[in-house]
């Protein structure tokens, strides 16, 4: 089940993420990141378990762009769709708020693409740049693969 994250999720999604981040496939995000950007953020929910196992967010940067970040499901459970509806929550909500496009920096580069995603310079995001990326330990030398999909 895919649903909007709850505080209750939070140390959960921190610890899904900080599994990727210590990987180099994604930013570490704190508590106090989360918990700020809480209304960002789309849970999976194992129904058996109850468990968080994936999480996804949509990140408005400006009256026409947001991002698609922080996407993680567990290794456990992936493979079975859980990332693509993760995603699919995020363009679902973008286009209700009549957003124009979304974009990610990823290393899963053929996963957006089967979503519809393209390849861009990721230079043509200098609010995003200036954002998250200076934080990253990999700034300047970003190796990720910027995908846009318009809405």
């Amino acid at each position: 089940m895919i649903r909007k994250a709850r505080i209750v999720d939070v140390p959960n999604i921190q610890k899904t993420l900080g599994v990727f981040a210590q990987n180099g496939k994604l930013l570490a995000r704190s508590l106090s990141e989360l918990y700020t950007n809480l209304r960002d953020m789309f849970v999976a929910v194992d129904e058996e378990t109850g468990e968080v196992v994936g999480s996804c967010s949509l990140h408005i940067i400006w009256e026409n762009l947001a991002e698609i970040r922080s996407l993680a499901v567990l290794n456990s459970h992936q493979g079975r769709g859980i990332g693509r509806g993760l995603v699919q929550a995020c363009i679902d909500e973008a286009v209700e708020l009549g957003l124009k496009q979304l974009f990610t920096l990823t290393y899963e580069v053929e996963f957006f693409q089967c979503l519809g995603f393209q390849v861009v310079d990721k230079n043509i995001f200098p609010q995003k740049i200036w954002a998250d990326c200076l934080h990253c330990p990999k700034f300047p030398n970003c190796d990720e693969v910027a995908l846009v999909l318009d809405l």
